[in-house]
Protein backbone atom coordinates (compact mmCIF):
# COMPACT_ATOMS: atom_id res chain seq x y z
CA UNK A 1 0.00 0.00 0.00
CA UNK A 2 1.80 3.16 -1.06
CA UNK A 3 0.10 6.58 0.04
CA UNK A 4 0.72 9.82 -2.04
CA UNK A 5 0.14 13.40 -0.58
CA UNK A 6 -1.34 15.92 -2.95
CA UNK A 7 -1.88 19.32 -2.10
CA UNK A 8 -4.66 21.11 -2.73
CA UNK A 9 -6.28 24.63 -2.56
CA UNK A 10 -4.32 26.50 0.01
CA UNK A 11 -3.71 24.13 2.83
CA UNK A 12 -5.98 21.13 1.77
CA UNK A 13 -4.39 17.58 1.02
CA UNK A 14 -5.91 15.02 -1.28
CA UNK A 15 -4.68 11.43 -1.00
CA UNK A 16 -3.81 9.17 -3.34
CA UNK A 17 -4.08 5.42 -2.11
CA UNK A 18 -2.49 2.87 -4.51
CA UNK A 19 -2.79 -0.89 -4.25
CA UNK A 20 0.65 -1.71 -5.70
CA UNK A 21 0.13 -4.89 -6.84
CA UNK A 22 -2.34 -4.08 -9.75
CA UNK A 23 -2.02 -0.40 -9.76
CA UNK A 24 -5.36 0.69 -8.52
CA UNK A 25 -5.79 3.41 -6.98
CA UNK A 26 -8.44 5.75 -4.45
CA UNK A 27 -8.38 9.47 -3.95
CA UNK A 28 -9.08 11.04 -0.81
CA UNK A 29 -11.15 14.71 -1.33
CA UNK A 30 -9.82 14.92 -4.95
CA UNK A 31 -10.95 18.69 -4.33
CA UNK A 32 -8.45 19.96 -7.13
CA UNK A 33 -9.11 17.24 -10.44
CA UNK A 34 -6.33 18.14 -12.46
CA UNK A 35 -3.72 17.68 -9.82
CA UNK A 36 -4.89 13.91 -9.15
CA UNK A 37 -5.51 12.87 -13.23
CA UNK A 38 -1.47 14.19 -13.54
CA UNK A 39 -0.51 12.26 -10.35
CA UNK A 40 -2.29 9.17 -11.39
CA UNK A 41 -0.69 9.77 -14.72
CA UNK A 42 2.85 9.83 -13.35
CA UNK A 43 2.53 6.84 -10.89
CA UNK A 44 0.69 4.49 -13.87
CA UNK A 45 -2.54 4.06 -11.67
CA UNK A 46 -5.84 3.75 -12.44
CA UNK A 47 -8.89 5.67 -10.49
CA UNK A 48 -11.65 3.33 -9.31
CA UNK A 49 -12.13 5.20 -6.36
CA UNK A 50 -13.06 8.58 -4.64
CA UNK A 51 -13.67 8.93 -0.68
CA UNK A 52 -14.67 11.82 0.00
CA UNK A 53 -15.09 12.34 4.00
CA UNK A 54 -17.60 15.33 3.93
CA UNK A 55 -19.48 17.56 1.93
CA UNK A 56 -17.62 20.75 2.36
CA UNK A 57 -16.74 22.81 -0.44
CA UNK A 58 -12.93 22.43 -0.34
CA UNK A 59 -13.54 18.47 -0.37
CA UNK A 60 -16.31 17.57 -2.06
CA UNK A 61 -16.19 20.60 -4.86
CA UNK A 62 -13.90 18.33 -7.03
CA UNK A 63 -16.22 15.20 -7.54
CA UNK A 64 -18.15 16.45 -10.44
CA UNK A 65 -15.44 17.01 -12.44
CA UNK A 66 -13.73 14.02 -11.82
CA UNK A 67 -17.02 12.01 -12.60
CA UNK A 68 -16.50 13.91 -15.81
CA UNK A 69 -12.96 12.80 -16.48
CA UNK A 70 -13.62 9.21 -15.31
CA UNK A 71 -17.28 8.34 -15.99
CA UNK A 72 -16.73 5.20 -14.42
CA UNK A 73 -15.27 5.98 -11.07
CA UNK A 74 -17.27 5.18 -8.15
CA UNK A 75 -17.46 8.11 -5.62
CA UNK A 76 -18.41 6.91 -1.66
CA UNK A 77 -19.45 9.63 0.68
CA UNK A 78 -21.84 9.75 4.02
CA UNK A 79 -25.54 8.40 3.67
CA UNK A 80 -26.48 11.43 5.25
CA UNK A 81 -23.89 14.29 4.12
CA UNK A 82 -25.76 15.29 0.84
CA UNK A 83 -22.21 14.93 -1.15
CA UNK A 84 -21.95 15.73 -4.34
CA UNK A 85 -22.00 13.37 -7.44
CA UNK A 86 -22.05 10.41 -4.79
CA UNK A 87 -22.73 7.92 -6.57
CA UNK A 88 -22.47 5.09 -3.54
CA UNK A 89 -23.27 6.09 -0.11
CA UNK A 90 -21.96 4.53 2.98
CA UNK A 91 -23.07 4.00 6.54
CA UNK A 92 -20.80 3.45 9.82
CA UNK A 93 -19.13 0.05 9.34
CA UNK A 94 -19.71 -0.66 5.17
CA UNK A 95 -16.71 -1.87 3.96
CA UNK A 96 -14.82 -1.81 0.75
CA UNK A 97 -11.89 -2.65 -1.27
CA UNK A 98 -9.18 -1.29 -3.35
CA UNK A 99 -7.06 -3.99 -5.65
CA UNK A 100 -5.43 -7.23 -4.51
CA UNK A 101 -4.94 -5.91 -1.38
CA UNK A 102 -6.48 -3.13 0.64
CA UNK A 103 -9.95 -3.07 2.88
CA UNK A 104 -11.51 0.19 3.53
CA UNK A 105 -13.57 0.15 6.71
CA UNK A 106 -15.80 3.28 6.66
CA UNK A 107 -16.19 5.16 9.95
CA UNK A 108 -19.61 7.47 10.81
CA UNK A 109 -17.27 10.14 12.43
CA UNK A 110 -20.08 13.13 13.05
CA UNK A 111 -19.82 16.88 14.17
CA UNK A 112 -18.02 18.75 11.49
CA UNK A 113 -20.63 17.48 9.51
CA UNK A 114 -23.77 15.56 10.31
CA UNK A 115 -22.31 12.69 8.23
CA UNK A 116 -18.99 12.77 8.28
CA UNK A 117 -16.76 9.70 7.39
CA UNK A 118 -13.35 8.91 8.09
CA UNK A 119 -12.03 5.54 6.42
CA UNK A 120 -9.93 3.45 8.07
CA UNK A 121 -7.62 1.91 5.51
CA UNK A 122 -5.46 -1.48 5.85
CA UNK A 123 -3.13 -3.26 3.52
CA UNK A 124 -0.79 -6.39 3.11
CA UNK A 125 0.95 -7.69 6.86
CA UNK A 126 3.69 -5.66 7.59
CA UNK A 127 1.86 -2.59 6.27
CA UNK A 128 0.82 0.22 9.12
CA UNK A 129 -2.86 1.08 8.65
CA UNK A 130 -3.93 4.74 8.04
CA UNK A 131 -7.29 6.47 8.62
CA UNK A 132 -8.02 9.64 6.25
CA UNK A 133 -10.16 11.75 8.62
CA UNK A 134 -11.31 14.99 6.71
CA UNK A 135 -11.99 17.64 9.23
CA UNK A 136 -13.01 15.65 12.24
CA UNK A 137 -9.10 15.00 13.48
CA UNK A 138 -6.18 17.33 12.68
CA UNK A 139 -2.75 17.23 14.16
CA UNK A 140 -3.34 18.35 17.69
CA UNK A 141 -6.55 19.54 16.53
CA UNK A 142 -10.35 18.90 15.81
CA UNK A 143 -12.49 20.82 13.91
CA UNK A 144 -15.20 22.88 14.29
CA UNK A 145 -18.16 21.84 15.58
CA UNK A 146 -20.17 23.32 12.42
CA UNK A 147 -23.56 20.74 12.53
CA UNK A 148 -22.74 18.69 15.74
CA UNK A 149 -22.07 18.53 19.63
CA UNK A 150 -19.33 18.39 22.03
CA UNK A 151 -20.97 15.00 23.09
CA UNK A 152 -20.50 13.67 19.43
CA UNK A 153 -17.11 14.73 18.53
CA UNK A 154 -15.66 13.10 21.88
CA UNK A 155 -17.38 9.92 20.35
CA UNK A 156 -15.73 10.16 16.93
CA UNK A 157 -12.77 11.61 17.97
CA UNK A 158 -11.81 8.86 21.77
CA UNK A 159 -14.27 6.67 21.39
CA UNK A 160 -13.77 6.00 17.32
CA UNK A 161 -10.73 7.29 16.00
CA UNK A 162 -9.73 6.73 19.73
CA UNK A 163 -9.90 2.97 19.28
CA UNK A 164 -8.05 2.08 15.73
CA UNK A 165 -4.27 0.99 16.44
CA UNK A 166 -1.65 3.05 18.11
CA UNK A 167 0.81 2.90 15.31
CA UNK A 168 -2.74 3.76 12.54
CA UNK A 169 -1.40 6.76 10.82
CA UNK A 170 -3.48 9.78 10.53
CA UNK A 171 -3.87 11.55 7.19
CA UNK A 172 -5.91 14.81 7.79
CA UNK A 173 -7.50 17.61 5.23
CA UNK A 174 -5.38 20.42 6.35
CA UNK A 175 -1.89 21.49 7.62
CA UNK A 176 0.73 23.58 7.32
CA UNK A 177 -0.50 26.27 9.36
CA UNK A 178 -3.07 24.24 11.46
CA UNK A 179 -0.08 21.87 12.52
CA UNK A 180 1.79 24.76 14.27
CA UNK A 181 -1.54 27.06 15.54
CA UNK A 182 -3.22 23.82 17.18
CA UNK A 183 0.12 22.77 18.92
CA UNK A 184 0.90 26.61 20.07
CA UNK A 185 -2.92 26.25 21.02
CA UNK A 186 -2.66 22.77 22.80
CA UNK A 187 0.57 24.36 24.69
CA UNK A 188 -1.79 26.80 26.28
CA UNK A 189 -3.86 24.13 27.55
CA UNK A 190 -1.09 21.72 28.79
CA UNK A 191 2.33 24.25 28.93
CA UNK A 192 4.03 21.59 30.77
CA UNK A 193 3.41 18.86 28.62
CA UNK A 194 6.85 18.21 27.21
CA UNK A 195 5.76 15.98 24.26
CA UNK A 196 3.57 18.91 22.44
CA UNK A 197 6.67 21.03 22.92
CA UNK A 198 8.87 18.93 21.03
CA UNK A 199 6.30 18.29 18.24
CA UNK A 200 6.04 22.14 17.81
CA UNK A 201 9.92 22.30 17.45
CA UNK A 202 9.41 19.48 14.92
CA UNK A 203 6.44 20.88 13.35
CA UNK A 204 8.03 24.07 12.60
CA UNK A 205 11.19 22.58 11.21
CA UNK A 206 8.98 20.56 8.97
CA UNK A 207 7.38 23.57 7.90
CA UNK A 208 10.84 25.39 7.23
CA UNK A 209 12.11 22.73 4.65
CA UNK A 210 8.57 22.20 3.25
CA UNK A 211 8.34 18.62 4.55
CA UNK A 212 4.24 17.51 5.44
CA UNK A 213 4.00 17.64 9.13
CA UNK A 214 1.20 14.48 8.05
CA UNK A 215 0.76 11.65 8.79
CA UNK A 216 0.70 11.85 12.61
CA UNK A 217 -0.40 8.73 14.06
CA UNK A 218 -3.40 7.84 16.91
CA UNK A 219 -0.51 6.80 19.60
CA UNK A 220 0.70 10.54 19.01
CA UNK A 221 -2.66 12.98 19.16
CA UNK A 222 -3.33 10.79 22.33
CA UNK A 223 0.08 12.38 23.92
CA UNK A 224 -0.48 16.17 22.30
CA UNK A 225 -3.93 16.32 21.13
CA UNK A 226 -5.85 18.23 23.74
CA UNK A 227 -9.06 17.10 22.03
CA UNK A 228 -7.88 13.21 23.01
CA UNK A 229 -6.53 13.57 26.19
CA UNK A 230 -9.39 14.92 27.57
CA UNK A 231 -10.39 11.80 29.83
CA UNK A 232 -7.43 12.80 31.95
CA UNK A 233 -8.42 14.31 35.13
CA UNK A 234 -5.59 16.68 34.93
CA UNK A 235 -6.91 18.53 31.66
CA UNK A 236 -10.36 18.28 33.00
CA UNK A 237 -8.81 20.07 36.17
CA UNK A 238 -7.07 22.67 33.70
CA UNK A 239 -10.18 24.00 32.08
CA UNK A 240 -12.45 23.46 35.21
CA UNK A 241 -14.68 20.68 34.43
CA UNK A 242 -15.50 17.63 35.70
CA UNK A 243 -16.45 15.41 32.78
CA UNK A 244 -14.42 14.49 29.36
CA UNK A 245 -17.49 16.12 27.27
CA UNK A 246 -17.53 19.21 29.57
CA UNK A 247 -13.89 19.56 29.02
CA UNK A 248 -14.07 18.89 25.05
CA UNK A 249 -16.40 21.37 24.35
CA UNK A 250 -14.67 24.12 26.57
CA UNK A 251 -11.06 23.43 25.07
CA UNK A 252 -12.84 23.82 21.81
CA UNK A 253 -14.65 27.16 22.70
CA UNK A 254 -11.05 28.05 23.95
CA UNK A 255 -9.50 27.55 20.48
CA UNK A 256 -12.62 28.96 18.93
CA UNK A 257 -11.83 32.64 20.61
CA UNK A 258 -8.03 32.12 20.67
CA UNK A 259 -5.75 34.61 18.81
CA UNK A 260 -2.32 32.76 18.62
Amino acid sequence: MQILHVPCLDDNYSYMIIDQATKEAAVVDPVEPHKILRVAQENGVQLKLVLTTHHHWDHAGGNEKIKLDIPEIKIFGGSIDNVKACTNKVENGDKLSLGADISILCLHTPCHTKGHISYYVTGKEGDDPAVFTGDTLFVAGCGKFFEGTAEQMYQSLCITLGSLPKPTRVYCGHEWIYTVKNLEFALTVEPENMKISQKLLWAEQQRRNGIPTVPSTIGDEFETNPFMRVDLPEVQEKVGCNSPVEALGKIRLQKDNWRG
